[in-house]
């Protein structure tokens, strides 16, 4: 494979986290630095797949002037979309079945009759499984790691996530006051398919009472006591955060819709089911407050905004050295590149010797097991 580059693309999928657009001005300028053509694709892969719904292009060009300012802003410039997998993608039959077909050979086409030579992907699990697809068809592309719940493997973090336990945290010390005031029992339920990062670092963070996390099921009794001898300690109040993807004793979670057609499955409803429970067990005023796509939304952190400019700059270094088919990551001593293989389809969860998991049991916070 030739090292040479003249023009290159970057997209973003799946959900938006705080930090793309971040991401997206270190892309340009670090490629413009290098005297390359640098344009954007609309909504994941939807601007080259579905052109006709972008009057002006669904592929861009971005200059420095574009991205000039951006990296505060939240969202991203390009758009995002977590449906429409091009390597699994719906399409409706005649008979009004739906089966899946692989797209992905036109996002190929695209790049060669264009003349793009390599794809900047940033995106989460599902993102950087396509953007593997691509490189092991023959498509030059480096990943960049985006999701909020830190839950992508051979990463130490990820952009996005700071930022979300920030504002978690902040909601947290808003509602102890409340909560203590009448008196109630605040259930906060935050975003956390899989893994109970944010859970965790906002529950500990926020001197949350109880925290509830897809890593360890929960008995509700162990809640409610924990709650009761709160009650006795003159105590009248207590905050418990549940990620959405926590699990009680019995394995089962709230789907509010299953996996089909290309869509991840979506999960809520564990913060109501347990409002209500705790509420029952309790006697006690019970409220429940979901933060969801609070989380997602506004301007990244200062330690967010330089780990996507760090993501960006390193991206096209490691393009510019002739690398593809890798995931840039944040380690200990810097920025590493590692295989997406080894990434695609891997989760990282919340290990259950965790420093920060053991801090939590030896500050007296319940994890309902």
């Amino acid at each position: 494979m030739t090292n040479t580059i003249r023009r290159i693309a970057v997209n973003t999928g799946g959900g938006d986290a705080p930090g793309l657009n971040a991401v997206i001005q270190s892309v340009v300028i670090a490629a413009a630095n290098r005297g390359w053509e640098c344009y954007g694709i609309r909504d994941g892969f939807n601007g080259i797949l579905f052109p006709e719904r972008y009057p002006e292009g669904g592929v861009i060009r971005l200059t420095r002037d574009k991205v000039r300012g951006i990296g505060h802003l939240g969202g991203t410039i390009l758009g995002t979309t977590n449906k429409g997998d091009p390597l699994h993608f719906p399409i409706t039959m005649p008979d009004g079945s739906t089966r899946e077909i692989d797209r992905s050979d036109e996002i190929l086409t695209y790049f060669a009759t264009h003349q793009l030579d390599a794809l900047v992907a940033i995106g989460g699990d599902g993102s950087l499984t396509i953007a593997n697809a691509l490189h092991q068809k023959g498509l030059r592309v480096v990943g960049v790691p985006k999701t909020i719940d830190n839950d992508l493997d051979k990463t130490f973090t990820t952009f996005g996530f700071d930022t979300a336990v920030a504002f978690a945290t902040e909601c947290l010390d808003r509602l102890h006051s409340t909560a203590e005031s009448h008196q109630r029992v605040m259930v906060v339920e935050v975003m956390g398919r899989y893994a109970g990062w944010i859970a965790l670092h906002a529950g500990i963070a926020g001197n949350a009472h109880a925290i509830l996390m897809p890593e360890i099921s929960f008995d509700l009794e162990q809640v409610a006591a924990k709650i009761r001898a709160r009650d006795g300690e003159g105590r009248l109040y207590s905050i418990v955060l549940v990620a959405e993807g926590a699990r009680p004793s019995d394995g089962h979670r709230e789907l509010l819709a299953p996996a089909e057609g290309g869509h991840a499955e979506r999960l809520g409803g564990i913060g109501e089911r347990i409002g209500q429970a705790l509420a029952e067990r309790t006697g006690k005023d019970t409220r429940v407050v979901v933060l969801g796509h609070l989380l997602r939304g506004g301007s990244p952190t200062a330690f967010d905004r330089l780990a996507a400019l760090r993501f960006g700059a390193a991206a096209v270094r490691a393009l510019d050295a002739g690398h593809s088919g890798i995931m840039v990551a944040l380690g200990l001593s810097g920025v590493d590149y590692v295989a997406l293989a080894e990434v695609a389809g891997r989760m990282k969860a919340v290990p259950l010797d965790s420093d920060t998991l053991q801090t939590g049991r030896d500050l007296g916070i319940c994890f309902g097991d």
